[in-house]
């Protein structure tokens, strides 16, 4: 079969622009759930493999108002998943700042309410604001990445514990659960101590499909042993290509194939009719940012305060934060490459928060993709639109069609968990093979 792209939708109420909501007619709450809906049903007439909804745990009014005012996202998609029918549900919740048997509970739960179309993003959380908010410290890049691998190998033990087979229900014996077909795990590890079994049976896609953004070597590591769809932050096309080929390079490793991880780059298209049209729509989008909103963006990705740094003088010689680490590096090395001003590269960062924006008429966005695509520098894309309704139905109804009819995108769905749509088998459970 002819490969196929995937298309995942980065959902944002009021747009991945940093001022998205104040474009005319534009969401401008994130805690709008009708709209969310709509937003839904949109996604799923496009075919897309999934939505996914990022998550932060601290409030800064100065930050995107989507990252402040949100709903919680696991009681959000539960809801979402009775008003859509094929579409993946995909939510973050952080492996620093949660515990392994609640979120594979709660992960577990939302693929039986959906029917096999839950995802779980693990994040090793950047932004070290959010210990205060749990009354502790927080750990440093590589601790972070310790948790993490330890919390992803007890969550799947515990999706793993229950038999496929395990509930009998059988009325004239009286048993409803076999008990043989149930597995503690009895983990004590250097970070996490859970017995297990969990309180729910095994999900319909027998786990959860699991989302990783890490872009630094730990990351990378990381989501080469344990993700099924990597999100990567990108602004250049042979970068992309090393990235891609890095990550896949490392999955014989694991006793994976390549076929095994979906990658998919972020892109904030702004979609127009003709070039000109999608342009204007940039141009307004840009005049709605001040400098203080993109320079609060720029010190939050840097991980330090950029207020005193020259705006039109070269970048300053700064390292990869401890936090935003693939952000850094990405941004960092793509305005050095064009020898961009401190003032050029918070523009970037005002436009998609650090993000590659693609900019154009229907036809140039779906011959960027299809080259993306066709070079090895993505198996797909996260689509982030500025903004919603109409920045995203641009991208549906103008491009998707295009995508289409070259081949590249479904037609429609061919299954009906987001393993079906991934092209990825459901697990075997390892601890029931007989």
């Amino acid at each position: 079969m002819k490969r196929q792209m995937h298309l995942g939708l980065f959902i944002l109420g009021t747009g991945s622009h940093v001022a998205g909501w104040r474009y005319p007619g534009a969401v401008d709450s994130f805690q709008d759930f009708a709209a969310i809906q709509e937003i839904g049903r949109t996604a799923e007439r496009g075919k897309f493999d999934l939505i996914f909804m990022g998550d932060n745990l601290y409030a800064d009014a100065a930050a995107h108002p989507s990252y402040t005012l949100r709903l919680e996202p696991l009681t959000m998609l539960a809801a979402l998943a009775t008003s859509t029918s094929h579409i993946g549900l995909g939510a973050t919740v952080s492996t620093t700042y949660s515990d392994p048997f609640s979120v594979a509970r709660v992960f577990a739960s939302l693929d039986h309410i959906s029917r096999g179309r839950a995802a779980w993003n693990a994040v090793t959380t950047a932004n070290p604001a959010t210990a205060a908010n749990f009354g502790t410290t927080h750990p440093d890049h590589a601790r972070r990445y310790e948790m993490a691998g330890e919390f992803l190998d007890v969550v799947k033990g515990l999706w793993d514990g229950w038999a496929d087979d395990a509930i009998v229900a059988d009325r004239s014996s009286g048993v409803y659960i076999d008990p043989a077909k149930l597995r503690p795990i009895d983990h004590d590890g250097a970070f996490f101590k859970v017995k297990g079994p969990l309180n729910i049976g095994r999900s319909p896609q027998g786990r959860p499909v699991v989302l990783q953004a890490g872009g630094s070597e730990a990351g990378q590591a990381l989501a080469a042993r344990t993700a099924d769809i990597v999100f990567s932050v990108v602004q250049d096309l042979e970068e992309a290509k090393a990235g891609y080929t890095s990550l896949k390079t490392r999955l014989p490793a694991f006793g994976r194939k390549t076929d095994d991880v979906t990658v998919l780059p972020g892109v904030m298209p702004v979609v127009g009719r003709t070039d000109k049209e999608a342009f204007e729509k940039l141009n307004v989008l840009q005049s709605f940012v001040s400098g203080s909103n993109a320079l609060a963006i720029l010190s939050d990705r840097f991980g330090r305060d950029m207020s005193a740094c020259d705006l039109d003088g070269p970048i300053p010689d700064i390292a990869p934060s401890d936090s935003y680490h693939s952000f850094a590096s990405v941004m960092l090395a793509k305005g050095r490459r064009e020898n961009m001003t401190l003032r050029d590269l918070y523009n970037l960062t005002a436009a998609a928060r650090g993000h590659w924006v693609l900019c154009g008429s229907a036809e140039r966005i779906a011959d960027t993709l299809e080259q993306w695509f066709e070079q090895h520098a993505a198996d797909g894309f996260n689509v982030m639109p500025p903004y919603f309704h109409e920045g995203f139905e641009d991208f549906v109804e103008l491009v998707v069609p295009i995508l289409q009819e070259r081949g590249l995108f479904r037609a429609d769905y061919e299954g009906t968990t987001l393993r079906d749509h991934l092209g990825l088998a459901r697990p075997a459970n390892p601890f029931f093979a007989a």
